[in-house]
């Protein structure tokens, strides 16, 4: 299998929120350059893991059972990918949230 190449080089990441743990994201965002469509929060399994999920909104149940379509990366490069998860990452486990279409916002996720 060949090696995924990010969109943003590791040395190019800008420390835009200092250390607030790791998340989960897809490929989708990281290797296709799609933004976060969808985040939300569990909790994590250690204490570095923050809880955080971070999906396109495009993947497919198959994609997102597949172990080798998502990769863990601080929270802080995660932000560097879409600064828009930002107002959102001090919510509690629990939360889910969904981007608004064509903006930065992301609203919370009606059952």
């Amino acid at each position: 299998m060949a090696k995924e190449e990010f969109i943003i080089p590791a040395e190019e990441i800008k420390d835009l929120i200092g250390y607030k743990g790791f998340g989960i994201i897809s490929n989708h965002i990281t290797v296709d350059g799609m933004k976060v469509g969808f985040m939300y929060r569990e909790e994590g399994f250690d204490k570095e893991d923050s809880g955080w999920r971070f999906l396109s909104g495009t993947e497919t149940e198959e994609y997102a059972d597949d172990p080798n379509t998502s990769k863990v990366f601080s929270i802080n490069a995660i932000a560097n990918y879409d600064a828009a998860i930002l107002p959102y990452i001090k919510l509690p486990v629990g939360t889910e949230l969904e981007r608004v279409e064509g903006t930065d916002e992301f609203v919370p996720i009606e059952d």
